[in-house]
């Protein structure tokens, strides 16, 4: 049986890169590049369609990217100090892995607001072009956690469990050979989460302007489930991870960007 078991998973994958000459090529940094780069082009796409500027969606995307990277990286580090005691340079190898989604949600949408603003954009036409794209990118740059072995889930015997290296396995599991692979399920449900956006976006006129609520709540409440069984948390508060609750309040947030936009005109919005 736990040969078949084995069998039966998702292998480890046998390198986390390459080298390129003096230079080492993370498979984490090669899919989140692919992720951002999918999600801006379907942004810019999307904006000028519903009859933005693209010109403006690609300086903000610019600002948005960059800010969010730093916003996610700060949040991490912040909630893993004992990590950098000794090694405090490793701060910046973003490409081993550490990134905080939540983190850079929130830098990348305040870097929205402001500059969308600033510049003179349409604000809910541009959340509405970002709204599936932002999922699209996660869910291609969430395999990078599979190629760094890291942010899986607790220990499970399904046919698609995958595979952790002694090396990479909690402590607590020391002889847990297989666990459930939330970067798996989180980058499927992100994928279907574009799509319904980008269904109710063409089906329902009256919620344009609001898209980036249903982002937000499908979102959270698939992180909050997948919270519930992640390893790696360093706090939890009657059994729910920081994350967990970050989740519960970015669903209020969601609610919130549906309900007040729904005591407004709809768009005319393309």
């Amino acid at each position: 049986m736990p040969a078949m078991t084995l069998l039966a998973s998702i292998p480890s994958p046998p390198m986390n890169g390459f080298d390129l000459g003096p230079l080492r090529i993370s498979f984490y940094g090669i899919l989140i590049a692919i992720g951002v780069a999918l999600g801006w082009r379907m942004t810019v796409r999307r904006y000028k369609e519903k009859g933005g500027d693209p010109a403006l969606a690609e300086r903000v995307l610019i600002w948005m990217v960059l800010i969010g990277f730093i916003g996610a990286r700060i949040a991490y580090v912040s909630t893993h100090l004992s990590r950098f005691e000794d090694e405090w340079w490793k701060v910046f190898a973003i490409w081993e892995g550490g990134l905080a989604l939540f983190g850079g949600l929130t830098a990348g949408a305040i870097t929205i607001v402001v500059l969308v603003r600033r510049w003179g954009g349409d604000l809910p036409m541009f959340l509405d072009s970002l709204a599936p794209a932002v999922p699209l990118a996660q869910a291609f740059g969430r395999w990078g956690n599979y190629f760094n072995q890291e942010l899986f889930g607790t220990p499970s015997s399904l046919p698609w469990a995958v595979e952790i290296a002694p090396e990479n396995r909690p402590a607590a599991f020391p002889d847990a050979e297989t666990f459930h692979p939330t970067f798996l399920y989180e980058s499927l449900w992100n994928l279907g989460l574009c799509a319904l956006i980008i269904w109710l976006d063409k089906r329902y006129p009256a919620l344009h302007g609001r898209l980036i609520g249903v982002y937000l709540i499908g979102y959270a409440a698939m992180r909050f489930m997948l919270e519930l069984i992640r390893t790696d948390t360093t706090f939890r508060f009657i059994g729910i991870s920081r994350n967990g609750w970050v989740s519960l309040l970015v669903i209020l947030v969601g609610i919130f960007v549906i309900a007040r936009g729904a005591r407004k005109p709809a768009s005319t919005s393309p």
